[in-house]
C-alpha cells in the first residue's frame, strides 16, 4: 500500500512517466478481468485482444484523471472507465446484427407496454400471449437478444430534475462513488426505484442479478451455483434486465 501511495504521489505531483508505467502494470490485471468477463458473453467473432486494447486506453484515462484526494478506491473508479472504453469499442465494431437489435427494441417496448398496463412486471405467459408465441419460442428470443443486454445497461434513461448528464442503468446497479457528476436527486430516485424493482423480482431472477452484477460471477459460474444451464442463466439475465428497465422507465415517466 505504501509503495502504491508513493507511485500515485510521484505521478500526480511530478508527472513521472516511470510512476505512470508502474501504475499501469499494477492494474493491468483489472483490464484482463473486465475484458474477459465481457467477452465471455460475446460471439467468437469479437476479438478479446481488441477489447483488452480498448480497456487499456480506459485504464490510462482512469490513471490520468483519478483524484487521489477523494475517498474512493481506484479500482472502482477505473472499472467504469475500462468498461466504458470497451463498450465504445463494441459500438464501433457494430457486432450486433440489426435484426437482433430490432428484436431487442421490440421486446423492450412489449415489456414497457405490459408494465404500464399491469402496474407490475409481466409474467412470462403474459409476454408470450401478447407476442403470440410459445414459451419455447420466447426462451429462444431471450437467448438471441442476450448479447444486447450488455449495451442496454449503458443506454441513457430519461433525465429528471434538471440532470445535466444522462443517467444509465449500469450506474444504478453498480456501486458508483458519491461524487458522480449525475444529479444527486435523479440518482437517488432511480436507485430507490431499482432497489424496489429488484426486491419484487422472483427469487431466481433476483439471485442472478446479485451474482452477476454484485458478486461478479460469470454466467457459467452462476449456472453451477443454481444448477441450471449457462444458456438458461443468459435467458434469465436478459429477461431481468428488460424488466428492470421497463419498471424504471414506466415509473420515471409517471
Amino acid at each position: 500500500m505504501a509503495e502504491l501511495a508513493h507511485l500515485w504521489k510521484q505521478y500526480k505531483e511530478h508527472n513521472s512517466k516511470v510512476a505512470m508505467d508502474k501504475l499501469l502494470m499494477e492494474y493491468a490485471s483489472l483490464v484482463k478481468y473486465i475484458a474477459g468477463r465481457m467477452a465471455y458473453t460475446l460471439p467468437p467473432s469479437v476479438d478479446k485482444g481488441d477489447l483488452e486494447g480498448a480497456g487499456v486506453m480506459g485504464l490510462i484515462k482512469a490513471v490520468e484523471t483519478f483524484d487521489i484526494t477523494r475517498d474512493i478506491k481506484f479500482e472502482t473508479y477505473a472499472s467504469h472507465k475500462i468498461r466504458g472504453a470497451i463498450l465504445d469499442e463494441l459500438r464501433a465494431l457494430d457486432w450486433v446484427p440489426r435484426s437482433v437489435r430490432k428484436k431487442n427494441r421490440d421486446l423492450q417496448r412489449v415489456y414497457a407496454h405490459l408494465t404500464e398496463d399491469l402496474g407490475r412486471a409481466p409474467y412470462d405467459d403474459e409476454v408470450c400471449e401478447h407476442l403470440g408465441i410459445s414459451p419455447k419460442e420466447y426462451k429462444k428470443l431471450l437467448s438471441e437478444i442476450a448479447p444486447t443486454t450488455i449495451l442496454s445497461l449503458e443506454e441513457a434513461l430519461p433525465r429528471r430534475g434538471g440532470d445535466s448528464k444522462d443517467l444509465k442503468l449500469i450506474d444504478t446497479i453498480e456501486d458508483v462513488d458519491a461524487d458522480n457528476p449525475l444529479s444527486v436527486l435523479g440518482y437517488k430516485e432511480v436507485k430507490r426505484i431499482l432497489k424496489e424493482s429488484i426486491q419484487a423480482l422472483p427469487e431466481k431472477e433476483k439471485l442472478v442479478v446479485a451474482l452477476y452484477h454484485f458478486e461478479e460471477l460469470t454466467l457459467k459460474e452462476i449456472g453451477v451455483v443454481l444448477n441450471i444451464s449457462e444458456s438458461r442463466v443468459s435467458q434469465i439475465h436478459s429477461k431481468t434486465i428488460l424488466k428492470l428497465r421497463s419498471q424504471i422507465l414506466t415509473r420515471m415517466e409517471q
